[in-house]
């Protein structure tokens, strides 16, 4: 009768020692060969009629390992179930020589493994942990800058003759050339959309007064600021880290140009954005957008909130892992099977990013399982409803339409998707819960402070 033992061999460490007698796996054996006999089709016998000695002789060796390394698996996994342990992985076979399975000599035999045993852990007091919700004040700058962009967005393009003001809008064609205006082989060309003041002040001369037609040959350094710079260098498809980019010429051809008629401020244009809420004055126009920006800056806060309350989690819950055992399945692990083993110095340089990723795992599983934090298929399908519209670029198209019902059932039968989009929602889940436990100060802070202040902590964990 088959056993199985355990051994500690170090720290969650454990090697499991599976005891196998003759009389756990030859039955089997004896009647996979039976079944393989009553199968085999080989020329020259009728199907069927094969003897079992021939097929033994070519076929019997491969089922007998087979079958005795498909015992040990049931024995292994029928001890871990039965004593639930809780393991990192698989287990890691130990010295496993199969090549000493011998149909011809069944005898009792042992085979060895691995494993890793998950640890027991508390996480920190959440209540008690110091975190901050920085209130952004909203100003009437902002709303000014959102009612003036709405008004450009809504409002009418109207062809021109000639590029007048700062507010005209340029079709431009680029084309990358030499400082000469001979055309680059193989060079840059895009098609864009620019204002006349996007140009930098120094240039705009050579802009002005010019009609459709008419063209400008300049480096980018020279014919844009360096923010301006910036875009057009990576809308033009040209590498925004080399310094190289911003002096390379391009020829500038007009195709059209036009002016934007802003928006009137009228219940027309309320009622279009905001349809329903019965907005008839300027003043409750410019309340509802106050809203939206608050809301847009309570999600931002949120999302810092979160980011607190991922590196009290981390920075604070002390767990400890099986080193060893970890280090020889990292070993173990490639993309591609038939790769080599990655090498001593390889598992030493990734074990760190390895086990910070572990450690989150193991976090955020515990959070799960104790507050029954789960999602379901109605959500995945809000969550690729979501997405959709937002792809799609708004928000008031209407759910009901069939090809919306079919996008969003064909994306439920795309297994990866759905489990991308789980694990999405799953997170963002956590983290709400999270957030319910933290008992954050608030503290105002103007808009430029909280955008310095998180690309300051992004480019420091980067």
């Amino acid at each position: 009768m088959a056993t199985v033992t355990r051994e500690n061999i170090g720290h969650l460490h454990e090697k499991l020692t599976v005891k196998l007698e003759k009389t756990d796996y030859l039955p089997a054996f004896e009647k996979a060969l039976k079944e393989y006999s009553r199968k085999a089709n080989i020329p020259g016998f009728r199907k069927g009629m094969v003897p079992a000695g021939l097929i033994k002789k070519m076929y019997g060796n491969s089922l007998f390992t087979d079958e005795v390394l498909r015992t040990v698996d049931r024995e292994l996994m029928t001890y871990m179930e039965s004593d639930k342990l809780d393991i990192f992985a698989q287990p890691l076979p130990m010295e496993m020589d199969i090549a000493n399975l011998d149909m011809n000599n069944p005898v009792d035999y042992q085979f060895h493994f691995e494993i890793g045993m998950k640890p027991a852990f508390n996480l920190p007091d959440l209540g008690a942990a110091k975190t901050t919700r920085y209130v952004v004040t909203i100003t009437e700058d902002m709303i000014d800058t959102e009612v003036a962009r709405l008004q450009n967005r809504y409002g009418n393009m109207k062809d021109q003759e000639t590029a007048d003001t700062d507010e005209h809008v340029l079709n431009l064609e680029f084309v990358e050339t030499d400082a000469a205006g001979n055309e680059t082989e193989g060079g840059a060309k895009k098609d864009n959309s620019i204002l006349v003041k996007y140009f930098a002040e120094s240039f705009r001369k050579n802009v002005l007064g010019k009609k459709t037609g008419d063209a400008v040959t300049a480096d980018l350094r020279t014919a844009f600021d360096e923010k301006e710079r910036e875009w057009i260098i990576g809308d033009l498809g040209l590498d925004k880290a080399d310094p190289a980019s911003a002096d390379r010429f391009f020829k500038m051809t007009i195709t059209k140009i036009g002016l934007l008629e802003k928006r009137d401020m009228n219940e027309e244009f309320f009622n279009q954005l905001y349809p329903g809420k019965e907005i008839k004055t300027e003043a409750e126009f410019r309340d509802a957008i106050r809203g939206e920006i608050r809301a847009y800056w309570d999600s931002q806060a949120s999302n810092q909130i979160h980011d607190q309350v991922f590196h009290e989690l981390v920075d604070h819950t002390v767990i400890e892992f099986p080193d060893a055992f970890l280090k020889k399945w990292m070993a173990t692990q490639g993309e591609d099977p038939k790769e080599a083993p990655k090498s001593a110095e390889q598992v030493e340089a990734e074990f760190p990013k390895f086990i910070s990723q572990l450690k989150w795992t193991l976090i955020s599983d515990k959070i799960v399982n104790e507050n029954g934090v789960q999602v379901g298929p109605d959500e995945i399908r809000a969550f690729a409803k979501q997405q959709l519209f937002s792809y799609m670029g708004g928000s008031g198209m209407s759910e009901d339409q069939p090809w919306v019902h079919d996008y969003v059932e064909k994306m439920m039968k795309d297994r990866k998707y759905v489990e991308d989009a789980y694990s999405r929602i799953q997170t963002q889940k956590l983290f709400q819960w999270a957030e319910t436990q933290v008992k954050p100060t608030d503290q105002d802070i103007t808009a430029d402070e909280f955008t310095k202040m998180v690309e300051a902590h992004q480019h420091h964990h980067h």
